[in-house]
């Protein structure tokens, strides 16, 4: 029998199976193996004197910590455009840790009430190349979740960005319940709470959520310099024109990503900033020497 595993708890696995839940135990020999089954993971698994028992865990297309959570393949990146104020640096660096994660992120600009129309369309123009899908949102009231909500057919979502965002409130948005506890942002530092203890994938419209608004925080030590570049889509139809194979763009001679950004043919900012950090990584790296 096949399944997905929607919960553990004290080495206990609960796996969908068609209509039903089945409680589950993991075989000795993942333990031995060093192999702990995760909430996404797609498992083969038998019945024993009635009691489930995982056999097989199939290969995982993706794999988070934090939430620990398996085969993920979609993020909604949420960041409020005020209160706190949106931190492009930390956006960019979510849609790196997504794209490394194989995980398609789709960003949502959250409480637009409290941001002009000249910023919406800014931010517009920032990832308009980059071939992400990009909703504005006001998740307290309700504005342009069905959007969102329609996005989950068929896949594993998870949400994920900085505190006091407003992922606890557009989790409880997309699953029209009030599914978990929120708390007000503090006025000191400007950061919400939530009060979940492990994940969990919930059904909603065909598909499965991650029931924790997901990452906040952001690792970022297995970036390397050189592949840094992968995880910018919008240099992907460039980069064959450059002059010199495995140019780095971002000072070789006859490079086409570089003259794209002089021609505003891709967005200034989020070039800049892909120098930027990829002289962080080099220096980074000389320290460690």
């Amino acid at each position: 029998m096949e399944g997905i595993i929607i919960k553990g708890i004290g080495g206990f696995y609960y796996v969908k199976c068609s209509n039903e839940v089945i409680e589950c135990k993991a075989r000795g020999k993942f333990r031995h193996a060093e192999i702990t089954p995760m909430v996404g993971d797609r498992v083969e698994f038998a019945l024993d004197n009635g009691k489930g028992v995982i056999i097989t865990i199939k290969e995982r297309t993706s794999e988070l910590l934090r939430p620990q959570v398996a085969n993920v393949n979609q993020a909604f990146v949420v960041f409020a455009i005020k209160n706190p104020d949106l931190n492009f640096e930390l956006l960019n660096k979510f849609l790196i840790q997504c794209e490394h994660k194989n995980i398609k992120p789709v960003i949502c600009i959250n409480k637009i009430d409290q941001g002009s129309e000249e910023e919406h369309n800014k931010l517009k123009d920032c990832f308009s190349k980059t071939g992400y899908r990009i909703f504005f949102i006001n998740a307290k009231k309700g504005q342009g979740i069905d959007e969102l909500r329609n996005m989950l057919k068929d896949k594993i979502s998870v949400l994920c960005g900085p505190s006091g965002a407003g992922k606890s409130t557009l989790m409880n948005q997309l699953l029209g319940t009030y599914h978990m506890e929120t708390g007000n942002v503090s006025d000191k530092i400007g950061r919400g709470k939530h009060t979940t203890r492990h994940s969990e994938l919930v059904e909603v419209e065909e598909g499965l959520l991650v029931d924790t608004p997901g990452f906040s925080t952001l690792e970022m030590d297995f970036i390397e310099k050189d592949f840094l570049k992968e995880y910018f889509p919008e240099f992907y139809d460039y980069e064959h024109l450059c002059k010199f194979r495995g140019c780095m763009h971002y000072k070789e001679p006859g490079c086409a990503v570089m003259n794209a950004a002089s021609n505003n043919e891709i967005n200034v900012e989020r070039y800049n900033f892909y120098k930027k950090y990829y002289e962080e990584l080099s220096q980074r790296r000389n320290n460690k020497w």
